[in-house]
């Protein structure tokens, strides 16, 4: 019996906001897209090492869509940190969620998928908690930028995923995601105070996330509708917030408890009928695992 998609989904969600937390050192010396830059780095060489790609197995219709994932989960990243960087982690997490919430309502066939998406949206709403009017705008606008990458992260993730098996497709996308950011990255690891321990600390970094987190989204979103995963994904902001609380000490609301559970009760509904009703493409290896 294989493991159901939806635990790879939540491990993968875990896996991710556990790195966010951990990068905030690392942010504090080489900047957020330093940071980013240098997970993207360290996650290439990994992935390379356990599954070197093919690159003349390639076919040319794959080049746009291997780009495309590449640029977003490497900007995806980036916005994320620079928004951690000033809103708390859960908070971002929350207002992130909006991306793959829209493209969860827009991809379903069916009204009642709305209802558990405007649902997970009330929740992200108790969990930012706007009334307060005392939330850094440009934390805020990274975190909707990082909303954007992340929901054609989710759409470009389930193509790769079914034309590539395992990992493979990751070692194509990470290195493509390394050299999108590289501009905005280098010169903040240059101009910061990178010392031995911010490199130790990214590489463990980039072993969780992407190498760790981002294959198990892959393989989770092979198996699962674009609707169900991305309304699964309405527990992260949970995640969020457990993970700040437990490693940076950011306690939330009652209120925040409130949009936890409301989120929570939406993302369990979806995961009820989340199979892929046919199943994908037979998924080609253009890499030499070692």
């Amino acid at each position: 019996m294989g493991v159901p998609p939806w635990s790879m989904a939540v491990a993968a969600m875990i896996a991710v906001q556990l790195s966010n937390a951990l990068s905030v050192s690392v942010i504090e010396q080489v900047g957020a897209a330093g940071t980013a830059w240098l997970r993207m780095c360290f996650g290439a060489v990994f992935l390379w090492m356990i599954a070197r790609p093919a690159i003349s197995s390639l076919r040319r219709k794959d080049l746009p869509a291997l780009a495309a994932l590449g640029m977003v989960t490497g900007f995806m990243t980036t916005f994320f940190l620079a928004a951690v960087e000033r809103i708390p982690l859960g908070t971002a997490v929350a207002i992130e969620f909006l991306g793959p919430l829209t493209v969860a309502a827009l991809m379903s066939k069916h009204r009642s998928a709305l209802v558990w998406s405007l649902l997970a949206f009330v929740g992200v709403v108790l969990l930012t908690e706007p009334w307060h009017g005392d939330i850094d705008l440009a934390g805020v606008g990274f975190a909707l930028a990082a909303g954007a990458c992340w929901g054609l992260y989710n759409v470009f993730t389930q193509h790769i995923g079914d034309r590539f098996s395992g990992i493979s497709g990751l070692s194509l996308t990470i290195p493509i995601a390394a050299l999108a950011t590289l501009p905005i990255g280098l010169p903040q690891v240059i101009s910061g105070d990178l010392t031995w321990w911010v490199l130790a600390a990214a590489a463990g970094i980039a072993l969780i996330t992407p190498v760790i987190a981002f294959g198990l989204e892959m393989l989770a979103l092979r198996r699962m509708t674009h609707t169900a995963f991305g309304t699964l994904l309405s527990l992260e902001p949970a995640f969020g917030l457990l993970i700040g609380l437990l490693v940076l000490g950011q306690a939330p609301t009652l209120v925040q408890l409130l949009g936890i559970a409301l989120v929570i009760v939406a993302g369990a509904a979806a995961q009820r009928g989340g199979a892929r009703r046919t199943d994908p493409v037979p998924a080609e290896t253009p890499a030499t695992t070692k």
